[in-house]
Protein backbone atom coordinates (compact mmCIF):
# COMPACT_ATOMS: atom_id res chain seq x y z
CA UNK A 1 0.00 0.00 0.00
CA UNK A 2 2.90 2.39 0.67
CA UNK A 3 6.33 2.84 -0.90
CA UNK A 4 8.78 5.08 0.97
CA UNK A 5 11.70 6.35 -1.09
CA UNK A 6 14.04 9.21 -1.76
CA UNK A 7 13.90 11.09 -5.05
CA UNK A 8 15.95 8.64 -7.15
CA UNK A 9 14.18 8.58 -10.55
CA UNK A 10 15.05 4.93 -11.19
CA UNK A 11 13.62 3.81 -7.87
CA UNK A 12 10.46 5.88 -8.34
CA UNK A 13 10.04 4.52 -11.87
CA UNK A 14 10.45 0.94 -10.68
CA UNK A 15 7.90 1.47 -7.88
CA UNK A 16 5.40 3.00 -10.28
CA UNK A 17 5.81 0.09 -12.67
CA UNK A 18 5.79 -2.80 -10.19
CA UNK A 19 3.56 -1.30 -7.49
CA UNK A 20 1.38 0.91 -9.65
CA UNK A 21 -1.55 1.03 -7.23
CA UNK A 22 0.53 1.84 -4.16
CA UNK A 23 0.95 5.29 -2.65
CA UNK A 24 4.44 6.83 -2.52
CA UNK A 25 5.81 8.72 0.47
CA UNK A 26 8.88 10.89 -0.09
CA UNK A 27 11.40 10.30 2.71
CA UNK A 28 11.21 13.39 4.95
CA UNK A 29 14.76 12.96 6.20
CA UNK A 30 16.13 13.00 2.65
CA UNK A 31 13.94 16.01 1.85
CA UNK A 32 15.16 17.83 4.99
CA UNK A 33 18.76 17.28 3.87
CA UNK A 34 17.91 18.58 0.39
CA UNK A 35 16.31 21.71 1.86
CA UNK A 36 19.17 22.39 4.29
CA UNK A 37 21.75 22.03 1.50
CA UNK A 38 20.27 25.22 0.04
CA UNK A 39 20.54 27.20 3.28
CA UNK A 40 23.69 28.87 4.71
CA UNK A 41 25.35 26.91 7.52
CA UNK A 42 24.58 29.61 10.10
CA UNK A 43 20.83 29.31 9.45
CA UNK A 44 20.55 25.54 9.07
CA UNK A 45 19.64 24.81 12.70
CA UNK A 46 16.77 27.30 12.57
CA UNK A 47 15.44 26.11 9.21
CA UNK A 48 15.76 22.47 10.25
CA UNK A 49 13.66 23.12 13.37
CA UNK A 50 11.02 24.92 11.29
CA UNK A 51 11.00 22.11 8.74
CA UNK A 52 10.17 19.50 11.36
CA UNK A 53 7.53 21.73 12.93
CA UNK A 54 5.60 21.27 9.69
CA UNK A 55 5.27 17.53 10.19
CA UNK A 56 5.45 17.06 13.98
CA UNK A 57 2.57 17.26 16.48
CA UNK A 58 -0.32 17.20 14.03
CA UNK A 59 -3.43 16.66 16.14
CA UNK A 60 -5.88 16.17 13.27
CA UNK A 61 -7.25 12.74 12.49
CA UNK A 62 -5.52 10.70 9.74
CA UNK A 63 -6.68 11.59 6.26
CA UNK A 64 -7.39 14.83 4.46
CA UNK A 65 -7.72 16.83 7.69
CA UNK A 66 -4.14 15.99 8.70
CA UNK A 67 -2.87 16.62 5.17
CA UNK A 68 -4.53 20.06 5.18
CA UNK A 69 -2.79 20.96 8.46
CA UNK A 70 0.61 20.05 6.98
CA UNK A 71 -0.14 21.96 3.78
CA UNK A 72 -1.07 25.03 5.81
CA UNK A 73 2.22 24.82 7.69
CA UNK A 74 4.13 24.45 4.42
CA UNK A 75 2.40 27.59 3.11
CA UNK A 76 3.47 29.43 6.28
CA UNK A 77 7.07 28.17 5.84
CA UNK A 78 7.00 29.38 2.23
CA UNK A 79 5.72 32.80 3.26
CA UNK A 80 8.36 33.15 5.98
CA UNK A 81 11.41 31.95 4.02
CA UNK A 82 10.34 32.55 0.41
CA UNK A 83 12.36 35.73 0.01
CA UNK A 84 15.35 34.77 2.18
CA UNK A 85 15.90 31.21 0.96
CA UNK A 86 13.90 30.78 -2.27
CA UNK A 87 15.85 27.70 -3.43
CA UNK A 88 15.14 25.91 -0.13
CA UNK A 89 11.45 26.79 -0.32
CA UNK A 90 11.25 25.62 -3.92
CA UNK A 91 12.86 22.33 -2.89
CA UNK A 92 10.25 21.85 -0.15
CA UNK A 93 7.23 22.80 -2.24
CA UNK A 94 8.23 20.94 -5.43
CA UNK A 95 6.45 17.74 -4.42
CA UNK A 96 4.17 18.51 -1.48
CA UNK A 97 1.73 15.71 -2.29
CA UNK A 98 4.35 12.97 -1.76
CA UNK A 99 5.56 14.54 1.50
CA UNK A 100 2.16 14.20 3.19
CA UNK A 101 1.03 10.74 2.04
CA UNK A 102 1.92 9.14 5.38
CA UNK A 103 -0.75 11.29 7.06
CA UNK A 104 -3.43 9.13 5.48
CA UNK A 105 -2.24 6.14 7.49
CA UNK A 106 -2.76 5.39 11.21
CA UNK A 107 -1.37 8.10 13.47
CA UNK A 108 0.48 5.48 15.51
CA UNK A 109 2.57 4.68 12.42
CA UNK A 110 3.39 8.21 11.27
CA UNK A 111 6.89 8.57 12.73
CA UNK A 112 7.97 5.21 11.29
CA UNK A 113 6.56 5.49 7.77
CA UNK A 114 7.55 9.05 6.90
CA UNK A 115 11.18 8.14 6.22
CA UNK A 116 13.20 5.25 4.79
CA UNK A 117 16.05 5.20 7.33
CA UNK A 118 15.03 1.90 8.90
CA UNK A 119 15.76 0.08 5.65
CA UNK A 120 18.85 2.03 4.62
CA UNK A 121 20.91 0.34 7.31
CA UNK A 122 20.49 -2.89 5.36
CA UNK A 123 22.35 -1.39 2.39
CA UNK A 124 25.64 -1.44 4.30
CA UNK A 125 25.11 -5.06 5.32
CA UNK A 126 24.35 -6.01 1.71
CA UNK A 127 27.48 -4.23 0.46
CA UNK A 128 29.58 -5.98 3.11
CA UNK A 129 28.40 -9.40 1.99
CA UNK A 130 28.78 -8.64 -1.71
CA UNK A 131 32.32 -7.38 -1.10
CA UNK A 132 33.28 -10.82 0.24
CA UNK A 133 31.79 -12.55 -2.80
CA UNK A 134 33.56 -10.23 -5.21
CA UNK A 135 31.15 -10.39 -8.10
CA UNK A 136 27.63 -11.74 -8.43
CA UNK A 137 27.09 -13.82 -11.58
CA UNK A 138 23.57 -12.48 -12.13
CA UNK A 139 20.31 -11.17 -10.76
CA UNK A 140 19.17 -14.57 -9.50
CA UNK A 141 22.17 -14.89 -7.20
CA UNK A 142 21.68 -11.32 -5.95
CA UNK A 143 18.01 -11.57 -4.99
CA UNK A 144 18.37 -14.35 -2.37
CA UNK A 145 21.21 -12.40 -0.75
CA UNK A 146 19.19 -9.18 -0.56
CA UNK A 147 16.14 -11.09 0.65
CA UNK A 148 18.16 -12.77 3.43
CA UNK A 149 19.50 -9.42 4.63
CA UNK A 150 16.03 -7.85 4.66
CA UNK A 151 14.47 -10.88 6.33
CA UNK A 152 17.04 -10.81 9.11
CA UNK A 153 16.75 -7.04 9.58
CA UNK A 154 12.94 -7.09 9.64
CA UNK A 155 12.94 -9.24 12.78
CA UNK A 156 14.34 -6.29 14.69
CA UNK A 157 12.03 -3.62 13.29
CA UNK A 158 9.76 -2.01 15.85
CA UNK A 159 7.24 0.80 16.01
CA UNK A 160 4.37 -0.31 13.76
CA UNK A 161 1.77 -1.63 16.18
CA UNK A 162 -1.67 -2.77 15.15
CA UNK A 163 -4.90 -2.18 17.01
CA UNK A 164 -8.48 -2.72 15.82
CA UNK A 165 -8.72 0.95 14.79
CA UNK A 166 -5.42 0.98 12.84
CA UNK A 167 -6.37 -2.27 11.12
CA UNK A 168 -9.74 -0.85 10.07
CA UNK A 169 -8.08 2.23 8.58
CA UNK A 170 -5.51 0.12 6.71
CA UNK A 171 -8.28 -2.10 5.34
CA UNK A 172 -10.15 1.00 4.13
CA UNK A 173 -7.03 2.37 2.42
CA UNK A 174 -6.32 -0.99 0.81
CA UNK A 175 -9.87 -1.16 -0.50
CA UNK A 176 -9.60 2.36 -1.94
CA UNK A 177 -6.30 1.56 -3.68
CA UNK A 178 -6.88 -2.00 -4.83
CA UNK A 179 -10.64 -2.07 -5.32
CA UNK A 180 -11.76 1.45 -6.24
CA UNK A 181 -15.52 1.81 -6.81
CA UNK A 182 -16.42 1.28 -10.46
CA UNK A 183 -18.44 4.05 -12.05
CA UNK A 184 -21.53 3.06 -14.00
CA UNK A 185 -20.82 3.64 -17.66
CA UNK A 186 -23.59 4.21 -20.22
CA UNK A 187 -23.14 0.58 -21.34
CA UNK A 188 -23.56 -0.67 -17.77
CA UNK A 189 -26.63 1.51 -17.33
CA UNK A 190 -28.14 0.22 -20.57
CA UNK A 191 -27.49 -3.39 -19.58
CA UNK A 192 -29.04 -2.80 -16.17
CA UNK A 193 -32.16 -1.33 -17.78
CA UNK A 194 -32.44 -4.40 -20.01
CA UNK A 195 -32.19 -6.73 -16.99
CA UNK A 196 -34.84 -4.72 -15.14
CA UNK A 197 -37.10 -4.85 -18.21
CA UNK A 198 -36.70 -8.61 -18.58
CA UNK A 199 -37.43 -9.06 -14.88
CA UNK A 200 -40.54 -6.92 -15.13
CA UNK A 201 -41.81 -8.87 -18.15
CA UNK A 202 -41.11 -12.19 -16.46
Amino acid sequence: MLVISDGAPGLIGAAEQVLAKSLRQRCLIHRARNVLAKVPTVAQAEVKAEFWKIFDDIEAEPGQAAVDVARGRIAAFEKHYGTTYPAAVKCLTADVASLTVYLRFPKEHWKRIRHSNFIERTFGETRRRVKVIGRLPGERSCLPLVWAVLDRASKGWRGVKHTPSTTRLLVDIRRQLMEPPRSITPTDSHQREEVETVTAVA
